[in-house]
């Protein structure tokens, strides 16, 4: 019954973030009527979503933090879709083979993918502290720690440390993850130093997975990673829309909807 609860928490303190995207501000009797609770329930989902830094409590309301272009933070994103992230974690991982080397990207797909890892036997460059400290229990799990500075909350490592020890190596495989995906302007990601640390792991595989989930087709970040041609192949869920998954074939990408 707890996890019931802290679920449905969750997912309406995730609403309250996606109104707040659009709105930039809002008030606790709009919130419980539309979300169908109380006041006094939006009231502690603003003060948990304050600690972590998306909005300032007002006057019977909240207002945005966030800028228009920026990504939600980690721990919201990790909500979103998180069932579908999983199986497409399950079918990326599934293609990879024992013995492989995988530089693993960064985000809440990444970590997922990380999981999945963790009962292969196979060589692992995470780019993120928390994929780091997943795969860091994984007995069959050779790991290869990056260098570089440490993104806050996101806790992805960028910078032109990693990009030089990237340099330095080759993989078989990157398991690419992104912000947005469109078939003709690319991936792309909101960070540009994620975005310069994508390139290097990529120029350094031999074959390129991109795990995307549906709500990425309808994105498109500031920083550009790669054109969708650089990408071997692409793993989504079955609510990717059907033109952008004709497109990406179209350009010779090999598409898995699970």
């Amino acid at each position: 019954m707890y996890g019931v609860r802290v679920a449905i928490a969750e997912g309406r303190q995730t609403e309250i973030v996606r109104v707040l995207k659009e709105a930039e501000s809002v008030s606790v009797s709009d919130l419980a009527q539309t979300l169908g609770t109380s006041e006094v329930t939006i009231r502690r989902d603003l003060a948990e979503l304050e600690s972590l830094g998306v909005l300032r409590r007002t006057r019977g309301g909240a207002v945005s933090t966030m800028l228009r272009g920026e990504e939600l933070p980690f721990v919201m994103r990790a909500l979103e879709s998180s069932n579908e992230k999983a199986r497409i974690a399950a079918a990326a991982v599934a293609l990879v083979a024992d013995g492989e080397s995988v530089v693993l990207d960064s985000g809440t797909t990444g970590v997922a993918a990380a999981r999945e890892l963790m009962s292969r036997r196979v060589t692992v460059m995470p780019l993120a502290v928390n994929s780091v400290a997943a795969l860091s229990a994984a007995d069959r799990v050779s790991l290869i720690l990056p260098g570089g500075s440490v993104r806050p909350v996101e806790l992805s490592v960028v910078g032109p440390m990693v990009e030089r020890n990237l340099a330095e190596l080759r993989f078989d495989t990157m398991l690419l993850t992104c912000c947005g995906l469109d078939p003709e302007r690319g991936l792309t990601a909101f960070d540009m130093q994620d975005a310069a640390v994508k390139r290097a792991a990529m120029a350094v595989a031999s074959r390129v997975i991109a795990l995307v989930d549906s709500t990425k087709f309808a994105r498109t970040a500031m920083a550009m990673v790669c054109p969708t041609t650089s990408i071997d192949v692409v793993i989504t869920d079955t609510g990717a829309p059907d033109t952008a998954v004709a497109a990406l074939r179209s350009n010779g990408v090999e598409v898995h909807c699970v």
